[in-house]
């Protein structure tokens, strides 16, 4: 993923998790996921174009398309209340490719980093599989700190230091990335508890809107 589009689905990924911790209405994300989700198919279509046949700039922009369809998918389900089941198994299918593209991130690119990073998509993607097609919406706030850990970590801060040119593939790098998102993963159930929002008593006033 180029460092613009890990911009992008930083953004993306933590408008969603606030969405999950509840501040945030579904309507209210979904014109970024139709943006994002938008950007991640028309990029990797242009890659492809003009990989003029190189396999590896191909498979690097194949896994692009899982990334933009969730987004569309997802933006079309929060402003029509589709049930989104459908897209809780598409998410399962996703979290098993991304296993697939970290192998290969690994083996045939040797991008330790990239490696670790698809295998923390994965998971995510696993969450949002439970979540949407296994229906544990008791389980929305952990998966919202998830995404927003997501959008630190793997998209976020790796978009910046890439575009100024302070990211690169180390073994102690992608080591220090998986310990974070194994630490992520601990602690995404008591963060989510703790930061998901809390209903207003009754009679008190909305908080002006600026």
């Amino acid at each position: 993923m180029t460092a613009v589009g890990l911009l992008y689905v930083g953004a993306v990924l933590f408008i969603n998790g606030m969405m999950l911790l509840g501040h945030i209405s579904g309507t209210a994300a979904a014109p970024l996921n139709f943006f994002v989700g938008a950007l991640q198919v028309v990029a990797p279509t242009w890659l492809i174009v003009s990989a003029e046949g190189d396999g590896a700039r191909i498979a690097a922009a194949a896994g692009l398309y899982f990334f933009g369809f969730t987004y569309l998918w997802l933006g079309v389900n929060l402003v029509t209340r589709w049930p989104d089941h459908g897209l809780g198994w598409f998410s399962l299918v996703v979290a098993a490719s991304g296993i697939g593209f970290a192998a290969h991130s690994w083996v045939v690119l040797g991008g330790r980093v990239l490696a670790v990073q698809w295998l923390m998509w994965s998971v995510l993607w696993t969450a949002f599989f439970v979540l949407m097609a296994r229906d544990r919406t008791d389980l929305a706030p952990a998966v919202g700190v998830l995404s927003i850990g997501n959008a630190l970590l793997t998209t976020g801060l790796p978009g910046f230091l890439a575009l100024s040119g302070g990211w690169h593939d180390s073994p102690s790098l992608a080591g220090s990335l998986a310990a974070l998102g194994i630490l992520l993963l601990l602690v995404c159930r008591p963060m989510g508890r703790l930061l998901v929002a809390r209903p207003r008593p009754l009679g008190e006033p909305p908080a002006r809107r600026l």
